[in-house]
């Protein structure tokens, strides 16, 4: 059963509460579904911001960001999630817009954080860094997120085919980006 197909009633139902309950902590079945979209993406970034502050080099730390972020956005549960937001945003934008805002927003802003002191220190040449934040999370997710969402890749991605698609996107990233070495 689809969002647009579940009533509070059948959620109240499968979760072995009464309907009266679910009021009690969700004004609706709406406020629900964001706090449940909350909960996972809560779990992602911290798991993200643990990946960059885990001691290691640049490239090591960007791999292990970037593989925990195209493992977790290409999980069955994410994609599902995704599908719902697409198919309830033309009724209703602002919560595609909320959605947004608490994900991929919040995910620049977390590796433009990241990226800022690397620039600073000068291991990272970026005159816009929040453009190269968006270029990294491109690379590092071509050929995985979108064929997912869509259906033409079935099944999330084999750990080599992460490794491989990131590996390649982190390379492009810091060739770009990288300091020249002697300056």
């Amino acid at each position: 059963m689809g969002y647009d197909a579940a009533s509070v009633n059948d959620i109240a139902r499968e979760a072995g509460v009464s309907k009266g309950t679910i009021y009690v902590y969700f004004s609706s079945k709406e406020d629900l579904f964001e706090e449940l979209m909350d909960e996972v993406r809560e779990s992602l970034f911290r798991e993200l911001e643990a990946e960059l502050e885990r001691p290691g080099t640049l490239k090591d730390r960007l791999l292990r960001y970037a593989t925990v972020l195209a493992t977790r956005l290409c999980s069955d549960r994410v994609i599902r999630a995704h599908r719902v937001i697409i198919g309830v945003t033309e009724r209703m934008p602002e919560i595609g817009a909320r959605f947004y805002d608490r994900g991929a927003t919040r995910g620049t802003r977390l590796l433009v954080g990241f990226l800022e002191p690397e620039v600073a220190a000068g291991r990272l040449t970026i005159p816009d860094i929040p453009l190269a934040a968006s270029q990294f999370f491109e690379l590092c997710m071509v050929g995985l997120f979108r064929p997912r969402l869509l259906g033409h890749m079935p099944a999330p991605p084999t750990e080599a085919e992460v490794a491989r698609i990131v590996s390649a996107g982190v390379d492009m990233f810091l060739c770009r980006y990288s300091a020249p070495v002697g300056r």
